[in-house]
């Protein structure tokens, strides 16, 4: 079992969950500065004259964004029989972005709320994962199940996953093109939302899973997430008569530079590049550069990446410098402040060397709902005292996860030429073991009754 901690307290009083073998090396460590909560929202862009004038729209529960850790808590919500009004700025779902890689810990989730066996259907299981040097060479393999039997790992489009979440809900349950403004606490405990169309809404209870750059973990006092000193190009290679790749992960590693593959389905090919830079640079649209860049970084590399590149639709490329906030203890704000909560890359954004965001993400908003239920439905205990409880459970998990995800990328992203021939002819052959590396992935919890 991965490491645990109950409590900020425990953690300071535990080893970080780092193993051995990386200690002695340069991991990034944020800097720890002391924050202090406020309630002066970021304005993102002026209100009109006669906000004041419009009516405030009453609800019960809101949640801010509609991605996957929005919708998942959505429907956790709505399995539990309570009902909730989902903001979304953009005017429709967003189908941007490639597909992200799902562990058993993900798929227990989406097994609870009744969507695993839909998505199962479309996306390959891959059997495990093979790790090759930039030469080509064959440094490991590995066969997921001869570790773990119960392990389930599949690449799944963004788009496909947000589509079936949605489709669990009530049709009026996503209220597109309703971007968040401002935000104010009332003296009864409601939260007033200003839109900027100039609606108005008072919730009692308000869920942010507004992202990485999440204006409400700002107005909580959360610093912004940190640059990692690496940026990643993102695709989705698209084979319309069948891609060839056998049903595993594709690992390449270079020297400050690495690269990976994996099937999605029988016709599409997931890939990513990482590679060091010392500033994120500059936002990149264009799509024909954005492939220039991309393939002069691999251009001496093994051919199947270059060809799942080429055959890449040009709107699926992307670039994103990776980022990560470090929920220390005592100085970083708590995920709620009074009946509003952050939930997945809005609270611990990480770094996907460990594929466990989105897993992280779907994890907290069971974790959250069933909390909150108990909360409404028995009265045994506060919405805040739900929250709190919310909190402890899950900081034990995503901060040590949040850091191994941050020491693995560190690591792997080495350029020094006599570390990374040890790392390829000594650590990766001889001493890196699959059963730790997937460890993380066990997360347990009770089913919950279906309304």
């Amino acid at each position: 079992m991965a490491f645990i901690c109950k409590s900020p307290h425990q953690f300071l009083r535990s080893p970080l969950f780092i193993p051995s073998s990386y200690q002695g090396n340069r991991i990034h460590f944020p800097s720890i500065k002391r924050v202090q909560i406020t309630n002066s929202f970021p304005v993102i862009k002026a209100l009109k004259p006669d906000d004041d004038d419009n009516a405030v729209k009453k609800e019960d529960i809101v949640i801010i964004g509609a991605g996957i850790a929005g919708l998942a808590t959505a429907v956790s919500l709505e399995k539990m029989g309570i009902k909730c009004k989902v903001l979304e700025q953009a005017d429709s779902l967003r189908t941007g972005g490639t597909s992200l890689t799902l562990f058993k810990n993900g798929w227990s989730v989406l097994d609870a709320i009744g969507v695993g066996t839909e998505l199962r259907s479309q996306f390959l299981e891959i059997q495990g994962m093979v790790i090759k040097s930039e030469d080509g060479k064959e440094l490991r393999s590995f066969n997921f199940k001869d570790v773990d039997a119960s392990q389930e790992v599949r690449a799944v489009e963004r788009r496909i996953l947000l589509e079936s979440l949605a489709n669990q809900l009530p049709q009026d349950a996503i209220s597109f093109s309703s971007k968040l403004a401002n935000m104010e606490k009332k003296q009864d405990g409601n939260t007033i939302l200003k839109l900027e169309d100039g609606n108005q809404l008072s919730a009692k209870v308000v869920i942010a899973c507004d992202g990485i750059r999440s204006p409400v973990a700002k107005w909580m006092g959360f610093p912004d997430a940190k640059y990692v000193g690496y940026c990643a190009f993102r695709g989705l290679g698209v084979f319309p008569n069948g891609q060839p790749f056998q049903q595993r992960v594709n690992y390449i590693y270079g020297k400050g530079i690495r690269a990976g593959f994996v099937p999605v389905s029988s016709t599409k090919v997931y890939w990513f590049i990482c590679y060091n830079s010392s500033s994120p640079g500059p936002k990149i649209t264009d799509p024909a550069v954005l492939r220039q860049q991309t393939k002069e970084l691999v251009r001496d590399w093994p051919s199947d990446l270059l060809n799942i590149i080429d055959a890449t639709p040009d709107d699926t490329i992307i670039k994103t410098p990776l980022v990560d906030r470090w929920l220390w203890p005592v100085v970083t704000p708590p995920a709620s402040n009074g009946n509003v909560v952050l939930v997945g890359d809005a609270w611990h954004p990480m770094t996907p060397n460990l594929g466990q965001g989105a897993c992280c993400a779907l994890e907290d908003s069971i974790v959250l709902s069933k909390k909150l239920a108990e909360a409404l439905q028995s009265g045994t205990m506060s919405i805040e005292d739900a929250f709190k409880s919310y909190q402890d459970e899950r900081w034990g998990r995503v901060f040590p996860l949040t850091i191994r995800a941050n020491a693995v990328g560190t690591l792997l992203q080495l350029d020094n030429p006599l570390v990374c021939a040890a790392r390829n002819n000594i650590v990766i052959p001889k001493l890196v073991r699959l059963g730790p590396m997937l460890e993380h992935t066990n997360f347990e919890f009770e089913p919950f009754l279906s309304k």
